[in-house]
């Protein structure tokens, strides 16, 4: 395994499981020091644990994304115990399967707020670091944030809305040296697949381009990719990490 994060920090949102867990294991595993933070405080220090174990340097942190307080203390907590920050990755979601007509507002707004706006305000409090560093931001929509999805319009919204907003903030940003990206996972083997509809995983799969759903590892290839100095030329991205099912037509 290359060295390319090498005294390189990174903050990862949602990384006590699924794309987080193996977002934050890959950048480290590369020499990046990781605070893994999560609404999850126990698989947040789980996977900061794992990446100790392996010999990466790991902290957790407990943090609701859609709390601006949290995400506050989230940050402030790198910078305490890193002193800098590279790269942010934004792997925090939620999501279910819904008719409008029963959808509430209560569940709109819950997932509006950790998916877009949690997004926003771990890119707004993360920036002022990553301008110093001129360092990279990966933000993870999905391929629901490119094509509609019927019983899913708050998802839909929210990751589409993550979409535009990665392309406004890789233009805001462009001339002053941070890269914003975006990877847009297909249908990947996670628990919030499991929760939001899984039981139907296996045979949505089976319509993918490529047979079969994603591993997570696969999803944080990509991101890693994007954080790293071998993506240079590389902002206001969004590559669909989905087994060619974007690519197909309804």
């Amino acid at each position: 395994m290359s060295t390319r994060f090498q005294d390189r920090v990174a903050l990862v949102t949602g990384a006590g499981s699924g794309i987080g867990r193996a977002a934050a294991q890959r950048l480290a595993s590369e020499g990046a020091r990781v605070l893994c933070a999560d609404i999850n405080g126990d698989g947040a220090e789980a996977t900061a644990a794992a990446i100790r174990d392996a010999g990466g340097e790991a902290a957790a942190q407990t943090c609701d994304v859609s709390d601006e307080g949290s995400v506050r203390a989230a940050v402030a907590q790198v910078i305490a115990r890193f002193g800098r920050l590279h790269a942010l990755v934004n792997c925090a979601g939620i999501g279910h399967f819904r008719r409008t007509t029963e959808e509430t507002l209560a569940g709109w707004n819950r997932i509006l707020a950790v998916n877009l706006t949690g997004a926003f305000l771990t890119c707004r409090e993360a920036l002022p670091h990553l301008l110093q560093t001129k360092g990279a931001i990966v933000n993870t929509a999905s391929v629901a944030g490119l094509k509609s999805h019927p019983y899913a319009a708050a998802y839909c919204a929210s990751k589409g809305g993550v979409v535009m907003m990665t392309k406004a903030l890789a233009v805001e940003y462009a001339r002053k040296g941070v890269r914003v990206n975006c990877v847009c996972p297909g249908f990947i083997e996670t628990e919030i697949m499991g929760a939001s509809g899984g039981s139907q995983f296996p045979e949505i799969a089976k319509k993918a381009s490529l047979g079969r759903g994603g591993r997570p590892e696969e999803v944080a290839e990509v991101a890693a990719f994007l954080c790293s100095d071998r993506a240079s030329f590389v902002s206001g991205a969004i590559i669909p990490v989905d087994g060619g099912w974007s690519a197909r037509l309804p």
